[in-house]
């Protein structure tokens, strides 16, 4: 009886990766982040419970009126429903007031 002999199985090397030279670290140093600057904040923004000035019931109309028009223009001006341009308008300007763009 013949016994084959195993050869060991060759390994494949793996290079390790060539670390870089010194002159090379400027470019890793462009990944650092830079240090974060501070925003300037307004005292209505610092301060959650700042009251804001309400708009008129006439303001707020008129705004709806413009906004309405922005509506049906941003639709090409297509036949449709005005009430529907004047709902989405409301809810547009509601928004707005809400989050304080709009004033006295």
């Amino acid at each position: 009886m013949v016994t084959a002999k195993k050869s060991p199985a060759k390994k494949k090397s793996v290079a390790a990766p060539v670390s870089a030279p010194a002159t090379a670290a400027a470019p890793n140093a462009a990944l650092k982040k830079a240090p974060a600057k501070k925003a300037a904040i307004s005292k209505a923004q610092a301060t959650p419970t700042a009251v804001r000035p309400e708009v008129s019931p006439e303001q707020r109309h008129n705004y709806i009126e413009v906004a309405a028009f922005y509506v049906a223009q941003r639709r090409g001006f297509a036949p449709g429903n005005p009430l529907d341009d004047w709902a989405t308008a409301e809810i547009e300007v509601d928004q707005l007031i809400v989050s304080g763009h709009f004033s006295k």
